[in-house]
């Protein structure tokens, strides 16, 4: 297979992704954006269109309309190697997309922006329909998810919650209560540091204006939901008492996570919190990887943006146009360190899942199979957990929380791979 030589390579088409690609096609480098989503704009921009009113639709437009940039959807990175001139790139697409197949592309200069993903923790009957991801709903809503008149339970931690709960509701579901595991104290500091970031006030008040009347529930934790084959309820803790609320949905997660696989195929090392580690300049250890993004923090669409900004300077040399940068960069790490604090998971309030709760879905791994385990190794040699199609990336954050192992099995093939396309001819796609 012959690889595609390109300038430069961006991984993701989230705000932080797009914001990197223009910004690196307007230093004159030719940019493949590879995005796994059928079209740009990562999860807080889905469904949005190019063109339309605001920050989301001026880059998107901008990034479509730029003759240096190249965008692929729905391809997915299968395995990544990092050279001394170029680094190396191997990519699968669908069937049904455009130039369908695999290939192999090579970069001078590339930039990460796979976002995060987010972190589950298992709890009795968290298996059951019903039961998914607070921003797996948002995202099933905004594809076309009637979700109109249902029951809606919104649980677990981060500011997410409340702007899933909002998108919910203002689609026409009943939004019963929003439960977070943080104390007011850390909702509080977190709301103080939010206000002073430029627009932010207003953002608060819209999404608030959006929330009325919806409880909202700090220091209160998920207990278990219940249900015969569908989710017919969730049990709540809020202080001493516990309360149950029949619901339709329960959408739980407990923050983010940066999606490092990438990274790690590539080298590039990470943090004390598992986030890439970057400079002023968002470049990574190996020489010529840059990131931006959640991938080096959760920090939100603003900081995503700068540091999008900020790599795509970098990376095509344009460091006349980073004389604000750093002060604004460290508005946005106060805010992020801030972030943090305030919804650090809180050992009393988790969920505690029964022997028999199953942690590793993919392999069918239960709580009381992991217990007698020190680490991730002597568990998978026993348990296969963490070995199957998601290859880790649900059960991986879970068990950090829950036994303090860190999950380090990033290898590839990165997602699963059709066997078809080892056998048909490699196809290309021609740089501009």
């Amino acid at each position: 297979m012959k690889p595609e030589p390109w300038a430069a390579v961006v991984v993701g088409a989230g705000p932080a992704g797009l914001m990197a690609a223009r910004t690196a096609a307007e230093g004159g480098l030719r940019v493949l954006l590879l995005d796994a989503q059928p079209t740009p704009g990562g999860q807080i921009w889905r469904g949005a269109a190019a063109g339309q009113q605001g920050a989301a639709g001026e880059l998107l437009r901008d990034v479509a309309s730029h003759s240096g940039i190249t965008v692929l959807s729905g391809a997915e990175i299968i395995a990544a190697e990092a050279g001394g001139q170029a680094h190396t790139l191997t990519v699968t697409t669908a069937a049904g997309t455009t130039a369908a197949g695999l290939r192999q592309i090579q970069a001078e200069r590339v930039i990460l922006a796979t976002g995060a993903t987010e972190r589950f923790l298992p709890f009795d009957g968290w298996t059951l329909p019903g039961v998914v991801g607070a921003g797996g709903l948002q995202a099933m809503s905004k594809s076309g998810l009637d979700v109109r008149g249902q029951r809606v339970v919104v649980a677990g931690s981060g500011p997410l919650l409340l702007a899933v709960a909002a998108g919910l509701r203002q689609k026409g579901a009943r939004v019963l209560a929003v439960a977070e595991q943080a104390g007011w104290p850390g909702v509080a500091a977190f709301g103080m540091a939010a206000a002073r970031l430029p627009g932010k006030s207003r953002e608060a008040l819209a999404l608030a204006a959006g929330l009325l009347g919806v409880p909202y529930w700090a220091d209160c934790a998920v207990v278990r939901a219940s249900g015969a084959d569908q989710l017919q309820s969730v049990t709540l803790r809020r202080g001493r008492r516990e309360l149950t609320l029949d619901c339709d949905y329960l959408a739980v997660g407990f923050g983010l996570v940066p999606d490092t696989r990438v990274a790690a195929l590539l080298g590039c090392p990470l943090d004390d919190v598992g986030a890439v580690r970057v400079n002023a300049w968002q470049a990574t250890g190996v020489s010529g990887v840059y990131a931006a993004g959640e991938v080096c923090g959760i920090g939100g669409v603003d900081g995503a943006l700068l540091e999008g900004f900020v790599a795509g300077c970098a990376a095509s040399g344009q460091i006349e146009r980073l004389h604000d940068a750093p002060r604004r960069a460290e508005i946005q790490r106060r805010f992020q360190i801030t972030l943090e604090r305030s919804f650090a998971l809180r050992p009393a309030l988790l969920p505690m899942p029964s022997p028999q709760t199953i942690v590793c879905r993919c392999e069918d791994v239960r709580h009381g199979d992991l217990r007698g385990f020190t680490d991730w190794t002597a568990a998978k040699l026993q348990t296969r957990c963490g070995m199957g199609a998601c290859q880790g990336r649900v059960c991986g954050p879970a068990c950090d929380t829950l036994y303090g192992w860190r999950f380090e099995g990033v290898r590839a093939p990165l997602v699963p791979l059709p066997l078809a396309q080892l056998l048909d001819e490699p196809t290309t796609l021609s740089p501009p």
